[in-house]
């Protein structure tokens, strides 16, 4: 069929065709948005997930529905090695600047925009290289002490202020939260966790691997009160038939039921294999019908996709022994994993492993689901290894 009438988009944070399957953490974004702005409690997000599950879109989508509330929004990703206070200092600039704009909230975002200049100055921050000095007339005390856990909520209060004069709020997205340090982590509790306690209209929606909850946990105890944690996983069956489903039946063409289930029994609902697969089918079908020898025909072809790409690029980050690990991981079947199975297996002790599996850990590619358990952040990640040999 025609490949540019193709609906299907698998790509990194593409929004697909057919949202399917998430209808209840967008209604409850919509609802902490809409309460936010009102004045009243709203409860932040945490979105949990393994890679390949959407939780990018969904992050996008929110800033969408946050948007159309009447929200000022920012959005950024997580790098590892790189500080919450470089990240979030654009964004928290901009915010200022534009509600500094409005009348009613002038007076506070102008001293706000003056104690950023101090947070920057204390933090280091540079613009264009030139590294930012202290504003002479910044306000003695705020935002200035150098310990993010203090001077975060004083910027947050203050944007959240503002917002408040000027009849908006404020929504902080972050991706990849899992790669912030502990200290960045409890800051940013600590100052969502202050806007809680004043009503004021600011809100984080961050989304990350699995183990962010047990993170944040450890960060903050409060933190589980502090949030929401949707699990973004695999999608179920009908959910997962729409959304291969109603994008080809929008085009004009259909799939035969059989294809359908297959594709949607062998990726097993999640849904940037469902994306994949599905796009790759499209382009071999004749038409206007996919059928079971169109979707068997492109399962070796959507395979070696995946196995070149969504798959190498995470194997490739990993030196010989931490490769050698969880090598040995997938030998042992599908997850999860006990530490001890794998230090046996690799005929170490446990202890020894530690710092290998650390690095696994740190490197995105494995967490810890119990005391004592592994498993990987990529979806059938061990069926993979176990291809390679």
């Amino acid at each position: 069929m025609d490949p540019l009438r193709n609906p299907f988009a698998p790509g990194a944070g593409s929004r697909p065709p057919e949202l399917a399957g998430r209808d209840t953490i967008l209604d409850a974004a919509r609802i902490s948005c809409g309460r936010a702005l009102h004045g009243r409690s709203a409860r932040s997000i945490m979105l949990l997930g393994l890679r390949g599950t959407g939780k990018t879109v969904l992050l996008n989508e929110i800033g969408k529905i946050a948007k159309a509330e009447g929200l000022l929004v920012s959005k950024v990703e997580s790098p590892e090695r790189e500080s919450l206070a470089r990240l979030l200092y654009p964004e928290m600039r901009k915010i200022m600047r534009t509600l500094s704009g409005v009348e009613a909230a002038k007076q506070i975002a102008s001293r706000g925009l003056k104690g950023l200049r101090s947070f920057a100055s204390i933090f280091k921050i540079d613009i264009a290289g030139v590294e930012i000095g202290v504003e002479p007339e910044a306000e003695p005390g705020f935002a200035d002490s150098g310990d993010l856990q203090y001077d975060l909520p004083d910027l947050f209060e203050v944007i959240g202020e503002a917002a408040q004069a000027a009849g908006k709020g404020w929504i902080l997205l972050i991706d990849e939260v899992q790669y912030l340090s502990e200290a960045d982590l409890s800051a940013l509790i600590v100052a969502i966790h202050r806007m809680a306690q004043e009503g004021l209209p600011v809100l984080l929606v961050g989304a990350g691997l699995p183990q962010v909850a047990r993170l944040a946990g450890e960060a903050k105890s409060y933190a589980e009160r502090l949030f929401l944690y949707p699990g973004v996983g695999a999608l179920d069956p009908s959910s997962a038939m729409q959304a291969v489903q109603k994008p080809i039946v929008e085009e004009e063409a259909s799939i035969d039921e059989a294809a359908l289930s297959s594709i949607v029994d062998r990726t097993r609902g999640y849904p940037f294999f469902l994306q994949e697969w599905a796009s790759t089918a499209w382009n071999n079908a004749d038409g206007p019908e996919i059928t079971v020898g169109d979707v068997d025909q492109s399962y070796t072809e959507t395979l070696a996709s995946l196995d070149a790409g969504f798959f190498r690029v995470r194997i490739d980050r990993l030196t010989k022994a931490e490769v050698q690990f969880v090598k040995t991981m997938s030998v042992l079947g599908d997850g999860p994993y006990a530490m001890a199975d794998i230090a046996k297996a690799m005929g170490r002790s446990p202890t020894s492993l530690g710092p290998t599996r650390a690095n696994i850990i740190s490197k995105g590619m494995i967490y810890s689901t119990d005391h004592g358990y592994l498993n990987f952040t990529v979806p059938l990640f061990a069926e993979y290894m176990r291809r390679q040999g």
